[in-house]
């Protein structure tokens, strides 16, 4: 018989056998489905097994999202995990396929202010261990995620050659390898001194785990005062579009898209979209959350 609990256990178990996705990735994806799982049957499917999602199921969540005032970013960020539950089990149309089907507006990756924040040398040397040091370096310098700043291994990296960096698709988010180029100096003074460091290994130092240099991270930044640590993909996405279009981004104080000139608007738009991909994502919008617009 099929007990109370068996769909979040289920769900529990179809996260862990199918690892797809960075560390992240997996845990909030595990973390959303096991928070669906109880809410389902808090709605009153308590014989419900990981292989009986149907669309009335997809329904009742929605329905109850939205009168707990979710925002829709976040909505849309639990069904892209239901639409991967979906997926596994083989029933991909039973959520639509598309946010508008089922009345999710747009999201607008539009920001009011700048979050770009950067860390001086006196901020380094309030972090005492090395490896975080100089994982928090690589953020400044190449953009990185947190996670990839972790996972980074300086040999792999810098295989192809001396104008760009290879980062793995099982560092990223979303499993998307990608490059990202050598401009300057400092970057190319933080890779040696990261090669030095990590040798042929990576910034999680012999016999550790991600989830234990993660848990390091955490504390050490913490301990230094520092956060939002983010931010610092702010402050290169905005450094970079400087530096390639010329002008200064919304966030700089430079122009807004009302104020471009139709030559500026066209560099304007190739700059964007040219960072989005040095970030890791896939479309130019989401530039407006780092840049203004």
């Amino acid at each position: 018989m099929v007990t109370r609990h068996i769909l979040v256990r289920e769900l529990v178990e179809l996260c862990r056998h199918n690892k797809d996705g960075s560390f992240s990735t997996q845990s909030a994806r595990q973390n959303v489905l096991a928070q669906v799982g109880k809410q389902l049957l808090e709605g009153g499917y308590r014989n419900l097994g990981a292989d009986g999602l149907k669309p009335k199921h997809i329904e009742y969540l929605l329905s109850r999202w939205k009168s707990e005032k979710m925002a829709a970013a976040t909505i849309k960020n639990r069904l892209s995990h239901l639409r991967w539950w979906a997926g596994k089990i083989g029933k991909q149309n039973v959520v639509a396929r598309t946010n508008s089907e089922l009345g999710i507006e747009n999201r607008v990756y539009v920001s009011s202010q700048s979050k770009a924040k950067t860390i001086s040398s006196g901020d380094l040397t309030k972090v005492k261990d090395e490896y975080i040091r100089m994982s928090l370096e690589l953020q400044k310098a190449f953009g990185l995620r947190r996670e990839e700043a972790l996972k980074f291994q300086p040999k792999f990296a810098m295989s192809s050659g001396s104008d760009i960096i290879q980062l793995k698709a099982s560092w990223c988010k979303g499993g998307r390898a990608r490059e990202v180029p050598i401009v300057n100096e400092y970057q190319k003074d933080v890779l040696a001194r990261a090669a030095r460091l990590a040798g042929n290994g990576s910034l999680i130092p012999n016999g550790k785990l991600y989830v234990d240099q993660l848990k390091k991270y955490e504390n050490a930044t913490a301990r230094a005062g520092m956060s939002r640590l983010h931010g610092l993909r702010h402050e290169y996405a905005q450094a970079r579009f400087s530096e390639l279009a010329g002008f200064e981004c919304p966030h700089k104080g430079g122009p807004n898209s009302r104020e471009l000139s139709a030559e500026q608007k066209e560099i304007n738009f190739e700059v964007r979209a040219k960072i989005s991909a040095e970030l890791g994502h896939n479309r130019e919008s989401i530039t407006a959350i780092y840049l203004g617009r």
